[in-house]
């Protein structure tokens, strides 16, 4: 095969990708979904009428969804500062390209935390997908064994972690929210470990709700049969959402004493690595080290939480700096485009993790959008990549940067 050949078939392998006939991911969700779930067919959308870039998902989505969901997954917190700044501040970074190096050959395999990953994107947690599909986090699920992504499962899901992990083909995190019960916390964190779960993603960001006028607006709360699956255990009050009738900000599902104490506790009785989800301020960041944390993420909690804190990008590198190279550090937030996942790597980013972009898709499309999102955002890592000269991972560094 000669290089002309060999590009060829590169570019037919990430097209394809993208390519409509991902039906399989929406096959396995309808077989993983129980019997007493709600039926639900993928309206028909033509191929030239599908999203071409993951922009263009919420929009389509949004039609489709009702307005409390839309509103739920859409929004920040207060004025929504950070929420903006989480995209803008990656439209300001310049990528410098690269000419007359030999591209043929891209290679996006890592590892991470132990494991293998064939690209630096993971599905970051996120609650509630049975508010956009009626086959809520089993669509998900599928979509990503169809993509080969790991998918960090929520502590809010609104399916069982059991019945998710029974549809995955091993690639599964678990997202913890400490819970006040920490008997039931430790039971949970045991059961995760049990179904396969390889990493304990601990949110330290939200020991309170950050206010949320959207939801306000909306008057947000789960529908009758749908709640926090994972926490039906601990009653009601847990097992049902935040709405705007609970006391100020606090939340029974939430636990306003979290600290380093209790991080601590869970790694000692954790067998899987524990990333700590929510780090910003530098000084959390080697405070995290010295604790022992197998890994950071970078993240503002979506910008739901404290709005006009920074935008994750521009946290990245000050955390980077604070860590040392110490322990791998990965973020989330804002993450559209390959360019942007190339940016965070060059910042010192080890991977990315994508939130509100898969669950637009499975709103659209169910288990085939989530993904085709995956695929797409491959493609364009792979694209952006070659054109700046790299034809790796490890060779994406500041050089990649236009100076600013």
């Amino acid at each position: 095969m000669d290089r002309r050949d060999a590009l060829q078939t590169m570019a037919g392998a990430l097209a394809g990708m993208v390519a409509a006939g991902t039906t399989a991911a929406s096959k396995a969700a309808a077989q993983s979904t129980n019997a007493t779930a709600p039926s639900f067919t993928t309206t028909h959308i033509p191929d030239t009428e599908l999203p071409v870039n993951v922009l263009e998902y919420e929009p389509a989505a949004q039609k489709r969804i009702s307005q409390m969901a839309y509103d739920y997954v859409a929004g920040g917190a207060g004025d929504e500062i950070t929420l903006r700044a989480n995209r803008s501040s990656f439209d300001r970074i310049r990528l410098m390209p690269r000419a007359l190096v030999d591209v043929s050959k891209l290679d996006t395999k890592l590892k991470l935390l132990g494991q293998d990953f064939d690209f630096p994107i993971i599905l970051a947690p996120t609650a509630y997908h049975k508010l956009v599909h009626p086959q809520g986090e089993l669509a998900t699920a599928a979509g990503a064994a169809a993509a080969g992504v790991t998918y960090t499962v929520s502590t809010f899901a609104t399916t069982s972690i059991e019945k998710i992990a029974a549809s995955t083909k091993g690639r599964l995190w678990f997202q913890l929210y400490v819970q006040p019960d920490r008997d039931f916390t430790r039971d949970l964190i045991q059961k995760a470990e049990g179904l396969g779960c390889k990493a304990l993603v601990i949110t330290v960001d939200t020991p309170v709700l950050g206010v949320r006028d959207r939801e306000k607006r909306s008057r947000f709360n789960l529908p009758p049969g749908i709640e926090r699956e994972n926490l039906v255990g601990l009653g009601s009050p847990a097992a049902r959402a935040h709405s705007p009738t609970e006391s100020a900000i606090f939340s029974a599902a939430l636990d306003p004493t979290l600290t380093w104490d209790v991080v601590n506790w869970i790694q000692s009785i954790a067998k899987v690595p524990v990333i700590l989800k929510g780090i910003i301020n530098p000084a959390d960041a080697r405070r995290a080290v010295e604790q022992g944390a197998h890994a950071i993420l970078v993240s503002n909690h979506g910008a739901r939480n404290l709005d006009t804190s920074p935008a994750t990008i521009e946290a990245l590198p000050h955390v980077i700096e604070a860590v040392d190279g110490k322990i791998p550090v990965l973020m989330d937030g804002g993450v559209r485009r390959g360019t942007d996942i190339v940016k965070a790597l060059a910042m010192g980013a080890s991977a990315v993790l994508i939130g509100r972009p898969y669950l637009w898709a499975l709103g659209l499309q169910g288990a085939d959008g989530v993904q085709r999102v995956v695929n797409m955002l491959r493609t364009e890592l792979a694209a952006a990549m070659a054109l700046c000269g790299t034809t790796n991972i490890k060779e994406i560094d500041k050089k990649v940067l236009w100076p600013y």
